[in-house]
């Protein structure tokens, strides 16, 4: 399968995974890069040093600048927010770059702020609307400003139901809880095909 370029985007990166579809009125820059199956929609902005893997989708509206990554898997929803610099101020020649990391199979929600300095755990959640200040460890569901944990998630999206810190999904994989941090026991993790 082809790459779609749509004739109304703007692509001026030569690295674009095989396979991924660029919808009208993106913008990507000369360096940024953009893995294998991803699907980028109407409206996004992709700044020089931003890196997304392969089968990500990016929603209508995301703007990613400088310093985001984005690993294998990801799904960002319409009018997600990225920022990169703590303390903005006009003109500021002294300002510095910050990074947000955004782990294998992360999902953020539509219109949920992203700030930065963060890593977003692998398969974790980002509830609509959320605004995030602080790393989400992996398998978390944050909702709320701030974001805070309501829960963990299978990588198959089931809500876990822990029973004296483990848990055995519908779909096979099992899952220890050991205060915040959530561990795979058993099964595999999935990596979907668009």
């Amino acid at each position: 399968m082809g790459t779609f370029i749509h004739e109304k985007a703007i692509v001026e990166s030569s690295k674009i995974g095989e396979g991924s579809r660029i919808w009208a009125f993106v913008h990507i820059l000369p360096d940024a890069q953009i893995g294998k199956n991803a699907n980028i929609c109407d409206f996004c902005f992709i700044e020089n040093e931003v890196i997304i893997g392969d089968n990500v989708t990016i929603k209508c509206g995301v703007y990613l600048w400088d310093g985001v990554t984005i690993e294998d898997d990801v799904h960002i929803g319409a009018n997600a927010t990225f920022t990169n610099d703590i303390y903005p101020r006009s003109n500021n020649e002294d300002w510095i770059q910050d990074s947000t990391i955004l782990k294998k199979g992360c999902s953020i929600g539509a219109n949920a702020t992203i700030l930065p300095k963060l890593t977003i755990g692998s398969y974790a959640m980002i509830g609509a609307g959320a605004v995030v200040t602080r790393d989400v460890p992996d398998y978390a569901i944050v909702v709320g400003n701030p974001a805070r944990i309501h829960g963990y998630v299978c990588v198959c999206s089931t809500k876990m139901k822990f029973d004296q810190n483990t848990y055995t999904c519908s779909c096979g994989r099992s899952f220890m809880l050991d205060e915040k941090t959530v561990t795979m026991t058993s099964g595999a993790a999935i990596s979907k095909n668009i």
